[in-house]
């Protein structure tokens, strides 16, 4: 079975044409190599898919030939992502977050420094 249709009836990516477009950029790894979306997939290949800013780790455990419902994908597909790796996300949703009104300009060398402030932690 092809990569990107994998990755598609897996529910890993919204679209078939997306899950390319990762192949493509060299955002799917199989054994550290990028691949490319025509490339076969077969049982117990490891597989690893970069989304900043964690590398998921994904194994094949069944091939399937439509797209599953939300459910069923873990009958296919099992996550090995190290803790590490789920741990960057983690800290990345707890990061302050600063945002400027739509239409108020520019930020002033001031309020760039307190940007700098808050995102620097």
């Amino acid at each position: 079975m092809r990569i990107d249709k994998y990755l598609w009836a897996v529910r890993l990516f919204k679209t078939r044409s997306q899950a390319a477009e990762a192949c493509k950029k060299g955002r799917v790894l199989i054994n550290g190599i990028p691949v490319k979306p025509s490339r076969e997939i077969n049982v117990d290949d490891v597989f690893e898919i970069r989304r900043s800013p964690v590398m998921y780790k994904y194994r094949v455990k069944e091939l399937l030939s439509n797209r599953v419902g939300a459910k069923l994908v873990a009958n296919y597909l099992e996550n090995i992502t190290p803790e590490e790796e789920l741990f960057k996300l983690e800290i990345e949703r707890n990061m302050p977050y600063f945002k400027r009104d739509k239409g108020s300009g520019r930020p002033t060398k001031k309020d760039r420094r307190d940007i700098d402030r808050l995102t620097s932690l």
